[in-house]
């Protein structure tokens, strides 16, 4: 379980210093400069990550394991990816943070009261209610103000967000055919 955990608690961490570094570019392709970023295609991993820490290790091992993902990936954020001398910089390790934390937190609770059910309605709902609430969390600390449009950005980013959620159900239902869950 060690290994696992400090293994899940590393990649939760790249996972936010990821998505924090691509949050920056607006996707230029299909006019979608005021729709998308390229960071909700990553961040929707780290649902992943909690979810399988809570099917399989429990909820108490799923929120020691974002916590320390999240003092990973801010110490990341801020040591590569954040510019001291850029207000939005340092707003988006302030939104990364405060989303994440409560994001996460709030799908690991979600997950573990739905865990009996079906086996795509714990990891399906937690991480649907957990990517609205970080995307607008995160999209509001990080932009409000600012000049750019991030309420159409949050759209956006929360429309991909969902779609990737969808698809990470498939290595999710892989991983619970091939190891015993809690």
């Amino acid at each position: 379980m060690n290994r696992v955990f400090i293994t899940l608690s590393f990649l939760m961490g790249v996972v936010v210093l990821i998505s924090n570094y691509l949050v920056q570019f607006p996707i230029s392709y299909f006019n979608l400069k005021e729709i998308l970023t390229y960071g909700a295609f990553s961040y929707p991993i780290a649902f992943l990550i909690t979810d399988i820490a809570n099917r399989f290790y429990g909820k108490i091992a799923a929120r020691k394991i974002v916590y320390v993902g999240f003092a990973i990936g801010i110490s990341f954020t801020l040591l590569f990816s954040t510019n001291f001398t850029d207000l939005i910089s340092i707003r988006i390790a302030i939104g990364s943070g405060t989303a994440f934390i409560a994001a996460q937190l709030l799908d690991v609770q979600i997950f573990d009261k739905l865990r009996r059910k079906k086996w795509f309605i714990a990891p399906l709902t937690s991480s649907l209610i957990g990517s609205t609430v970080d995307t607008f969390l995160f999209f509001s600390i990080s932009f409000y103000a600012t000049g750019l449009p991030w309420f159409t950005l949050s759209l956006g980013d929360l429309a991909v967000k969902i779609f990737v959620a969808l698809l990470m159900l498939i290595p999710f239902r892989i991983l619970l055919g091939t190891v015993k869950a809690v």
